[in-house]
């Protein structure tokens, strides 16, 4: 029997590759000989770099950067040969601005991030985007690289209303013949109704009654750099982060196909007898270019059933094989609330033998 074991982080409980670890041990006690390939996965968001790491190997540098509200805050890029992969989570994301005000938070480390890779070496940068706390519209990362106004780019979108001027040349000059990719999970352009502010700001901590303005405020930046690009697919990702870097020039990926592409995913799939995936809460969002349904597609292709292992599974059996997944198996059903919170990795690991009953034969 051989399992592609390829779940998502649990967010707030287990990482990505804490999870397979979990799934794998809990598939062994009920099938000792299968055989089990681990492939923790992510979308662009927290986890990015270590998921990387763990399936491409490469060299972790280790940097210190300033976090969303300028406090120093440690990271890492990832260089595998002439690429570097960082992760904006770790410099800017919700869990570092935890009760601070979303306004202020700036994208300032996210920036730092890239001139690591670029002093590194690299020539190639693949940015994961996802999971952030900011909506700044990236203007704090083209500080860094040496983006000048007339108002601050470093304090949040609170002083973007009040710039009328803006220099991008010193920005592009940095990172002049570095190939950039934003690798990101979210298609939203920058402003509007399906925009960074509206769709994501109320998750960060934005107000209802602030919702317009900071829109507004981030409208006002499209106006001075370049419109066009704020209407680009994935311009919107992690609070406009992907919009500056389509002002650096970079090209937009979804984030589950680069990690599954770099790792080798279809490949591994079309070995395996069945593919197991998995994330905190399974609902029908997982549609948005998560890792369940790209995992899910995946195994689709290579005519494989995939199940889901999941925190809570939200959505019904026709909703699931909509997604491409066969059965989804829920951990708070199984072993209650207070345990999947207060043991993940064990009840985890009961969840996947419990699984494995039915599809380790």
């Amino acid at each position: 029997m051989r399992v592609l074991v390829a779940p998502d982080k649990f967010a707030g409980t287990l990482t990505a590759v804490q999870a397979a670890e979990a799934i794998a041990t809990g598939w062994r006690r009920r099938v000792p000989d299968a055989e089990l390939d681990l492939a923790p996965m992510s979308d662009g968001g927290p986890g990015f770099v270590d998921v990387l790491h763990a399936g491409l190997g490469g060299d972790l540098l280790g940097v210190t950067v300033r976090g969303p509200l300028g406090d120093p805050v440690p990271a890492s890029v990832l260089r595998v040969g002439e690429a570097a992969y960082v992760e904006t989570a770790q410099a800017c994301g919700r869990h570092l601005l935890g009760d601070g005000d979303v306004e202020a938070a700036s994208t300032y480390g996210a920036g730092e991030l890239l001139l690591a890779a670029v002093d590194a070496g690299a020539t190639h940068i693949v940015v994961g985007l996802g999971g952030s706390g900011t909506n700044d519209g990236g203007t704090g990362l083209l500080a860094a690289l040496g983006a000048t106004g007339d108002a601050a780019l470093d304090a949040g979108p609170a002083a973007l209303s009040g710039l009328t001027t803006l220099d991008l040349g010193r920005a592009r000059d940095r990172v002049a013949g570095v190939r950039i990719t934003a690798a990101s999970d979210v298609d939203n352009p920058l402003t509007g109704l399906f925009g960074a502010t509206r769709t994501y700001g109320p998750q960060k901590g934005l107000a209802e009654d602030r919702l317009v303005a900071v829109d507004a405020a981030l409208e006002h930046l499209a106006g001075l750099a370049d419109r066009r690009l704020s209407l680009e697919k994935g311009a919107g990702a992690a609070g406009g982060l992907g919009y500056a870097l389509l002002l650096l020039g970079a090209d937009r990926v979804p984030g589950i196909g680069l990690v599954a592409d770099a790792v080798g995913l279809p490949g591994r799939a079309a070995r395996a007898d069945v593919v197991v995936t998995g994330e905190g809460a399974f609902d029908f969002s997982s549609r948005s270019g998560k890792v369940p349904y790209g995992v899910a597609e995946i195994a689709a292709a290579a005519l494989r059933p995939c199940v889901a292992l999941a925190g809570q599974v939200l959505v019904g059996s026709r909703e699931m094989r909509a997604l491409g997944v066969e059965s989804a198996y829920s951990l708070v059903e199984l072993v209650g609330e207070e345990r999947a919170w207060g043991d993940p990795a064990g009840a985890l690991a009961d969840l996947a033998e419990r699984v494995a009953r039915t599809w380790g034969r």
